[in-house]
Order: C-alpha cells, then structure tokens, then sequence
C-alpha cells in the first residue's frame, strides 16, 4: 500500500508507512529544516527525528490513532470505510483530512488528491436531519467528500460556520464547530455540560463559545473549536490530547485501567515543556472539576496546543460536564490526592495534589476557583432543561469543599 502523507501547518512533516502488520510514522528532511530536529510540534511524545528509535514506535502509532472516534461511533466509520475498527491507517486514509489540531493525513495515490477543500451549504432543516440521523452520517461526514475525524465518544456532528450559516465541511475543509445532539438516554447531560461550560468561563478556564441552539425545532449544544483559528476561512491550530501526550490508548485515559495516565503525569509534561501558567491552570481545572462533579476529566479530556513557533500551553477545558448525579460508580477518571470516589474528596485532597506538582500557593489557587464557582452558582443558573437539582448540588458541593468537609457530605 502508498505511504500517506502527514502535513501540520502546510509542511508535509512526514508519511505513514505501513511495515508488514504495522506501521510508522518517518519525518521528513522539510519538517526537520522547518521545525528542527528533535521538535515537539507534532507531538511530545514523538519528536520530530532523522531517524525514528523502535523503542518510540509504540507511541508514534498511538498518536494517530488516537486521532480517531471511540464506541459505536468508530464502527460506523469504519463499516463506511469497509476496513477493519483497528485498521488506523485505512481509517485515516479516508478521515485524515480534518482531524484534531493541524494535522491532515492523505493518500497521494487516491485520484484526485491533493483535493480542494469545500463547502456544502446547509439550511436548518439540513442541520436538524444529521442532529436527528447522526447514526447514519457519523460526525455529519457526507459519505462522498466527508473526510473528518474526532476522538471520543458521544454522538456528535461537526460542521463549518461562517457568515453565509452552516456548512459540511467536505474533501479537507476545516470545521469550525461541534454540535451534539440530546441523546435519549441522558436527557438532561447537553444542558448539564452548557452549564458546565458556564462555570469554567466565569473561572477564566474557556476560551471559546458554547451555546445551546434549536434547529427547526432538534436541540443541539454547539461548541466552537479551540482548534480553529476565527479567521475566514478557519486555519488548524494543533493540538494533543494527553492519552497521545503519554503513550496511553481508548480506555487507558482513566487512571484506572493500566496505569498510564495521572494527574501528577500530565502535571510533569506540562511543567516540562510548557513556560507559563499551565500547571496552575492544571489545578484549577481539578478544582473545578470537583466542585460540579465533572467525573469524567480523563486524559482525552485534557490536551496540549501546539503553536506553529514551537511553544506549547494547556488547552482550555472542554467537554466539562456535571455528571454525579448520573448512574455512574461515583468515581474521577483521574485520582485527586489518591482519592478515586468523588464523593470523599476534601480540600486539603485538592491542596495536597497541588503542592505534589510544585504549587506553592496551591490553597489559594484552590480556594479562588472555589469562591468563584460559589458566587457564579448564585447568580447564574442553568437551562430549564438541566438536571433539576443541579445548581443545588454544586453550590454543596463547593461549600463542603471550602469548609473543610468532604465533597459528598449530606
């Protein structure tokens, strides 16, 4: 099979070669001029080398495949593609195109390729039938022309928004949103994550929009990408998510299966490579995860951006969703203080992680992002649609935390 082609930020950095049941990702001589050798533009976990080590190759794999959708979401794609749920390069030899950060992936034998990126106008009614059949068009691909891919797991379109309205995003064109649909089964969980991304806005933490919008009369929550410039038209600003950062894959994002990933982990890479407020930013993000009861902070939900000059910072927070009052085991994917059980997490929990990764003020960076979230839960409250008891269980929660007491305590 033709090698594919690996571009970030216009340079074609590399190829994809498949190597007997395998494959690897080869730099080229362009991106070492462009970026230098050793470079983590890519990825922090494969620099950008003249000659790739086979003890990295594991982590050099895992980072495009960890490009790709989890769940029932990943089967679809791949039943469209006809190749295999593990097969990563087939997978991207279709999806490669518009992916996470600044990456493109394509195959220079396709007919056709480079291909012009375009638009497909949608009218509301339009957007409404892929929010209603996101089964069908997975991601809203179109099933000639739809080249996106994005990791996780929830049912989820994404689309490109401009002056003229909504838009497919078809042969590479970057998309600009996210919209998720209401799934049957968590009625309440796109409110729940508006409000979410609420109280991480009040505690400086986001810096793009969410919003809850109706199209012809289908609910959607639509999320601008972090990952694309606001210019028109959009250009890719990369990205990577921690599972890729530290060499873990699909379920290994929560700390407890295999280990991998932690908290004081992703604090490490950040203190590491990063040479401003990312660590702090850290915690405060743990914080506030916390205090709503946001259990689901694995590591996919935790990324690094990468700026084309080579520096790199903490991605704002994102798909940051009140979950504890959901049937779920009561558990953070990431232990704080060594505590799993979100329910037993105290202050002094919070406090502790934070002097682990070198904090020194740690109590009032806790107590800032606690104090905030109190005062915005008073004056702000959620979408008629949201849990019932939601705005009430995080003002608890947050006083339990400031008072010295156990999150959970009734």
């Amino acid at each position: 099979m033709p090698e594919l082609v690996v571009e970030l930020y216009g340079v074609q950095v590399g190829v994809l070669r498949e190597e007997r049941s395998t494959f690897d990702f080869i730099a080229t001589s362009d991106a070492l001029r462009t970026f230098g050798i050793d470079s983590l533009v890519l990825s922090v976990a494969a620099p950008l080398t003249a000659v790739p080590t086979r003890t990295n190759g594991r982590k050099r794999r895992n980072f495009f495949h960890e490009l790709l959708p989890e769940g029932r979401m990943l089967s679809r794609l791949a039943w469209e593609a006809r190749v295999g749920e593990e097969d990563t390069i087939g997978l991207l030899r279709v999806y490669g195109r518009d992916v996470a950060g600044a990456v493109q992936v394509w195959d220079p034998a396709t007919p056709g390729e480079p291909k012009r990126p375009r638009l497909e106008h949608l009218t509301e009614a339009g957007v409404a039938a892929l929010l209603d059949n996101v089964q069908d068009y997975p991601l809203g691909n179109k099933p000639v022309g739809g080249k996106s891919s994005l990791a996780g797991v929830q049912d989820k379109i994404v689309l490109v928004h401009n002056p003229d309205g909504w838009h497919r995003a078809l042969d590479g064109y970057p998309s600009t949103h996210i919209l998720k649909p209401v799934p049957s089964d968590l009625p309440t969980i796109i409110y729940d994550e508006a409000y979410g991304s609420t109280l991480a806005e009040a505690a400086g933490l986001t810096t793009f929009r969410t919003w809850l919008e109706e199209f012809n009369g289908v609910p959607a929550l639509v999320i601008e990408r972090y990952d694309r410039s606001p210019t028109s038209p959009p250009e890719r600003i990369h990205q990577e998510d921690f599972n890729q950062a530290l060499g873990a894959r699909s379920n290994e994002k929560y700390q407890r299966y295999g280990g991998k990933v932690s908290l004081g982990r992703i604090a490490h890479v950040l203190g590491q490579v990063t040479d401003d407020d990312s660590v702090e930013r850290l915690l405060r993000m743990v914080t506030l995860a916390v205090a709503v009861g946001n259990l689901d902070m694995h590591a996919k939900n935790v990324s690094l951006v990468h700026y084309r000059d080579g520096t790199i910072t903490l991605a704002p927070t994102y798909d940051f969703v009140p979950q504890a009052h959901q049937r779920n085991d009561g558990e953070l994917a990431l232990a704080v203080g060594g505590v799993y059980r979100h329910a037993e997490v105290t202050r002094l929990h919070l406090v502790d992680e934070g002097h682990a990764w070198g904090i020194g003020h740690a109590e009032r960076v806790v107590d800032e992002v606690l104090e905030t979230t109190r005062a915005t839960v008073g004056n702000v409250a959620p979408h008629d649609r949201a849990y019932a008891r939601l705005m009430d269980d995080i003002a608890g929660f947050t006083t339990n935390l400031l008072e010295g007491r156990a999150v959970g305590t009734r």
